[in-house]
């Protein structure tokens, strides 16, 4: 009887010591107590809402991440989302481009903020707070202007992202693919591990005579491409290009790296956590919808959630660069 909390500790430790370990262990906790709460959240319908929401908020995660594991921080994220659904719409709208020529067009727009804000970073030495702040605040003015505030419809030919291959919807399979990529990348690349090392020691990389500034340049550029692929999906889910598509965002993407296992601090965390942050993040919300409860108090339960994982998960933080 004794021994029994004992063994549950060490089962825990062992679980836990793996990177993606814990946030795992939440995961499936938190699809135990969900299932016990509400009959309906596994019903196929729902889980099919529930990974079409992930998709976008997934993508972003990703590309976060990315910029987070080198000690620094992308405030963007919904604005570029927002801007590269807005100039692809207005491509495949207004001035007659084909959907494949649209599609790249956005994606195109998220790699180009993303370079700005490296070149920001890198070249005029502005800290990634206020370069991607700045980005954030430029961006959705672009978004407003190029729109007058009024969202682009008739989209629905963007729902070739939503229709299903091989019973899966395919912006369930990009998020899956670019996870992957991801992974690859951050674990099998040197550009991946210098990302690591960025974050743990940026000055003994400097001092190791790696050019650290074409690296942050190459995150920041794939982590716009991301973010503007996020805002093509949520274009063909609700067929229309909003001008305050992605709102807030960046917020859900920091939420999800933190609920992944990645350190604020840079140079922790596996590739997949943010996925994994991501989806936690999104069934929270959806069985919080399904039990009933107040919208308000949503964001109540949820912070309480997110302060929780980051004291479980991340043991603290040391700063952020």
């Amino acid at each position: 009887m004794v021994s029994t909390p004992r063994n549950l500790r060490e089962i825990l430790g062992a679980v836990t010591k793996y990177e993606l370990g814990g946030p795992l262990l939440a995961l499936a906790l938190l699809v135990a107590a969900s299932s016990a709460l509400s009959p309906r959240f596994l019903e196929p319908y729902n889980q099919r809402i529930l990974l079409l929401q992930t998709a976008p908020l997934a993508l972003i995660a990703l590309g976060e991440s990315m910029i987070i594991l080198m000690g620094s921080i992308d405030l963007s994220p919904g604005s570029t989302m927002a801007l590269a659904g807005v100039v692809s719409a207005a491509a495949f709208r207004v001035y007659g481009f084909q959907l494949h020529a649209s599609l790249a067009i956005g994606a195109l727009v998220g790699l180009a903020v993303g370079a700005v804000n490296g070149l920001l970073v890198t070249k005029a030495r502005i800290p990634s707070f206020v370069a991607t702040l700045a980005s954030l605040v430029a961006g959705r003015g672009l978004v407003l202007v190029l729109t007058e505030g009024q969202p682009i419809v008739g989209l629905s030919q963007y729902r070739v992202l939503t229709i299903e291959l091989v019973g899966v919807p395919v912006m369930v399979w990009l998020f899956i693919l670019f996870g992957a990529i991801n992974y690859v990348l951050l674990k099998r690349t040197s550009v991946g591990l210098l990302t690591y090392a960025i974050g743990g020691n940026e000055e003994a990389v400097r001092y190791s005579g790696v050019r650290v500034d074409i690296v942050k340049l190459v995150n920041f550029s794939l982590a716009g491409g991301y973010y503007a692929i996020a805002g093509l999906m949520m274009n063909a889910r609700l067929e229309v290009a909003y001008p305050w598509t992605g709102w807030g965002y960046e917020l859900d993407a920091i939420a999800s790296c933190v609920l992944g296992g990645i350190m604020l601090s840079g140079g922790v965390g596996n590739p997949l956590g943010p996925v994994v942050g991501a989806y936690m993040l999104t069934l929270l919300t959806n069985v919080l919808i399904l039990l009933g409860v107040n919208p308000y108090l949503q964001w109540v339960v949820k912070g309480v959630v997110l302060v929780t994982a980051a004291v479980a998960l991340t043991r603290g933080v040391r700063y952020v660069k």
